[in-house]
């Protein structure tokens, strides 16, 4: 069995998903202490798209500690935003709710009359998490997009941190804390100092730390991301992905600092701050510097996926659950957009014999680079390369950091560019590094010799077979097929024999 079919399964078997289940996208709905939002996913699948993805800052945890009770009109205005979700879901043809309610409902007094409103409202039963709970299912998120996740998950909501231990794909223990920025905001009557001290106190009381020394922390939670687009910012980073964007503990220290005594004022006039996060990314910004010097952290990687993509596993088969995130995407792309979606793992095969000292990691990666290459052919010429390079960079996909991210986009690009140089404005170079450079290079150039050969065509590429030999690599052509060997697929050969330190040459069979 090749590589492709043994690694990911075959096209077949994907295009085999009952239509039926297709036509019955599943609405997770998350109650928050500071927002409620609504996802519609495209059904339960390892890679699922959300057909729909909406949010309301409601804060009907805003002032609780004093009163005890839920904010009045934080809460009409959710129960009018369910309203909402319901009428868009029932539009979507919906037929699975997975409905939640986290800190603020859990703890208020009239929380549970909140919440029965919320279900007749929503027309779904509604789940009220304990904090246990709500931080392993935000844990089993994480690990659907970062499966090599090692350290702590992290999720911050308006009302609590929710904390998780993870290693080798499992969650281990949990602690919830009140230390969500609404919470603290009312807990210290706005006293920054007095909310870093209560953070303090309670983070030395934790059972987690002893074992986080020189680990990361996953942050999971809009006040996390939001410090994080300041931090792109300031380092002018090449890529505005947040998922999997890490931030060296020694700076995000630094950065916390700064913003945890930065007024609403200088806040307001960030362009890269939210101004509905503007008021708690302080509180935000003190609780990570305290969980950072606490727990001996390495770094900090921000998390895209948390509670609602947990919730989506947990509906998942285990043969589902258990598919590779990245390729399950490419797969479904390659699906949906190439001409031939057999040629795409063909063409993984007819190229390995380039890569024979890669990693199992560099193969994953390799693969799903091929089962992208033919997503731009639709597009007009002037705009294939660089619009292809774009799609794949900052496609809304999981399990590939951002250095993975840009070796594939970059193997698209000289795959439909040759070895163009990328325009001035583009700068991968430093996510790259010289050896994922040359290894993009080697990738794309490699697949524009199998497309020149075959047209995308499937059940050619194996009559072709490419070879190193020696100094040498060969392209053996049936002579029955001689006619396939033109001038372009020449001066394609010899570019590709070039990236590899080698002499092109064709023979006829």
């Amino acid at each position: 069995m090749a590589y492709a079919d043994r690694y990911s399964g075959s096209a077949d078997v994907q295009e085999l998903r009952s239509a039926a289940v297709r036509r019955a996208p599943v609405a997770v709905v998350d109650i928050g202490s500071n927002s409620v939002r609504l996802v519609i996913y495209d059904g339960p699948w390892r890679h699922a798209y959300a057909l729909h993805n909406e949010k309301m800052i409601c804060a009907i945890g805003r002032n609780m500690v004093r009163s005890g009770q839920l904010d009045q009109s934080g809460t009409e205005l959710a129960l009018a935003t369910l309203a909402r979700f319901r009428l868009v879901a029932e539009g979507h043809g919906v037929g699975t709710y997975e409905a939640v309610a986290t800190a603020a409902a859990r703890d208020a007094l009239n929380g549970a009359d909140f919440v029965a409103q919320a279900e007749k409202t929503l027309g779904a039963k509604i789940r009220v998490l304990s904090g246990e709970d709500e931080a392993r299912i935000a844990a089993d998120g994480v690990l659907a997009g970062i499966p090599e996740a090692d350290g702590i998950v992290a999720d911050l909501g308006g009302g609590s941190l929710d904390m998780v231990t993870v290693r080798d794909g499992r969650t281990g223990a949990a602690e919830t804390l009140p230390f969500g920025p609404l919470r603290l905001m009312d807990i210290s009557d706005g006293n920054l100092s007095k909310a870093r001290n209560a953070v303090a106190k309670g983070l030395e009381k934790s059972k987690l730390g002893a074992a986080l020394k020189g680990r990361s922390l996953y942050a999971v939670g809009g006040i996390w991301r939001a410090l994080a687009r300041v931090d792109m910012d300031e380092q002018d980073y090449p890529l505005h992905v947040l998922h999997h964007y890490s931030i060296p503990a020694t700076r995000a220290l630094k950065l916390c600092k700064i913003v945890s005594t930065l007024s609403r004022k200088s806040l307001d006039k960030m362009k890269s701050v939210p101004k509905r996060r503007a008021e708690g990314l302080p509180y935000g910004a003190l609780v990570l510097e305290q969980m950072i010097q606490s727990f001996g952290l390495k770094d900090i990687v921000i998390s895209a996926y948390g509670l609602r993509e947990g919730l989506l596993q947990w509906k998942l088969t285990r043969e589902e659950a258990a598919k590779d995130p990245l390729i399950e995407f490419a797969r479904d792309w390659n699906l949906r957009e190439a001409r031939a979606p057999g040629h795409g793992g063909e063409l993984f095969d007819w190229m390995t014999p380039l890569f024979h000292k890669e990693s199992e990691a560099e193969r994953r990666v390799r693969l799903a680079a091929c089962l992208m290459s033919d997503i731009g052919w639709r597009r007009h010429p002037d705009d294939r390369a660089v619009g292809a390079f774009r799609q794949v960079l900052r496609g809304a996909y999981a399990g590939a950091d951002h250095r993975e991210r840009a070796l594939m986009a970059s193997a698209i690009f000289y795959r439909y560019a040759g070895e163009s140089s990328f325009p001035e404005k583009i700068d991968v170079g430093r996510l790259l590094g010289e050896e994922g450079s040359q290894r993009a290079v080697v990738i794309g150039l490699a697949a524009r010799v199998a497309y020149s050969i075959c047209g995308a065509l499937a059940g050619e590429l194996s009559a072709t077979p490419l070879r190193l030999r020696g100094e040498t690599l060969l392209l053996e052509i049936p002579a029955s097929r001689q006619a396939l060997l033109g001038e372009r697929v020449g001066k394609r050969l010899a570019d590709l024999a070039k990236a590899v330190g080698r002499k092109a040459e064709p023979v006829i069979v």
